[in-house]
């Protein structure tokens, strides 16, 4: 077999049978799923959650994590926003010729090792090949089910006045080892990307008995453009402080010098939690293991949907949501 990707390994016939059996049977909990159209699932009674999202970042490769961990971990994370137990994942695989296997391999380890870190299992997938330059390398769509854990739906139409926001870590390192590893910067110390699961937090908070309103991960946008979101959802007034925010060192001090402002930069294992006030505490003391921090409440809407940061000079001024792309690519 060539090292390289070649087009016929996306035609159906002995280089795409090669190429399944020997670099993609690894994604599979179970090989023999590879060997059918579709899986046969025996799911759990009770709600289900469904997700799927595309991955397309660049470079595929980064401080903390690279394109197949981020794949199964950003699928997973969404399920977990919906206070579902991520249960199995399809993943479609779209190839550019010219790809080096090595890379692929690196991929489906990091792939596998994601899963079992989710606790959930890959169950079947496609796999595309396209010409040289029509794509990037290697583009990622993960769909994945899970098992709703929630006694109550959790969605941000459950958003009240008097409700508490809390942070479940730190903001902005993904956005930062992107931006780092995309521009060649050397950072000291280095800046790690924040992927991780989230389903571990929030199974803690669901099994504690706290209740929850709303979840939110921070992505594309972070946490300005979430809470803008959750805002506008819920028709409230979001109320958070600076000096509650927890933002590394070498982060606040990368996006001081760029001019970035760390509440708009991407995270991929950050998530809001709202909760009444009554859980506020319990919630805080769950999340402060990982860095977690509460960071404000929710007031009526006086003046219409709106988030305001109160400054650590005591002004208040109204958050705005990400204008435009500040990083392309980022997940």
């Amino acid at each position: 077999m060539s090292d390289c990707i070649q087009l016929a390994h996306g035609g159906g016939g002995t280089l795409m049978q090669q190429l399944i059996n020997q670099e993609l049977r690894a994604l599979y909990a179970d090989p023999a799923q590879v060997l059918h159209d579709a899986a046969r699932l025996e799911l759990p009674p009770g709600p289900l959650a469904f997700s799927t999202d595309g991955y397309v970042v660049q470079p595929l490769e980064f401080p903390g994590g690279d394109m197949g961990s981020l794949a199964v971990i950003g699928t997973a994370n969404d399920l977990a926003m919906a206070g579902a137990r991520p249960l199995h994942l399809s993943v479609a695989l779209l190839l550019e010729e010219g790809l080096p296997l090595a890379l692929l391999r690196r991929f489906v380890a990091s792939m596998a090792a994601a899963a079992r870190a989710c606790e959930l299992t890959i169950v079947t997938g496609d796999t595309k090949v396209v010409e040289r330059g029509k794509a990037d390398g290697i583009f990622i769509t993960t769909s994945g089910i899970g098992a709703v854990q929630a006694p109550m739906p959790i969605h941000p139409t459950a958003i009240r006045p008097g409700d508490q926001l809390l942070l479940s870590g730190d903001l902005g390192r993904h956005g930062v080892a992107i931006l780092a590893a995309r521009h060649g910067l050397a950072l000291v110390p280095p800046v790690l990307s924040d992927c991780a699961p989230l389903w571990p937090q929030v199974r803690a908070l669901l099994e504690a008995g706290v209740r929850i309103h709303c979840l939110r991960d921070l992505t594309r946008g972070g946490l300005a453009s979430a809470l803008q979101e959750l805002a506008e959802a819920a028709a409230v007034e979001l109320a958070i402080e600076e000096a509650q925010l927890p933002v590394l060192e070498p982060v606040a001090r990368t996006c001081e010098l760029l001019g970035f402002e760390p509440l708009h930069l991407a995270n991929e294992g950050r998530f809001v939690v709202v909760v009444p006030p009554s859980a506020r505490d319990q919630a805080q003391t769950l999340l402060a293991a990982s860095g977690g921090a509460w960071i404000g409440s929710v007031r009526p809407a006086s003046q219409g949907a709106r988030v305001l940061l109160t400054t650590s000079f005591g002004t208040e001024r109204l958050l705005l949501p990400l204008s435009g792309e500040l990083l392309p690519r980022i997940c």
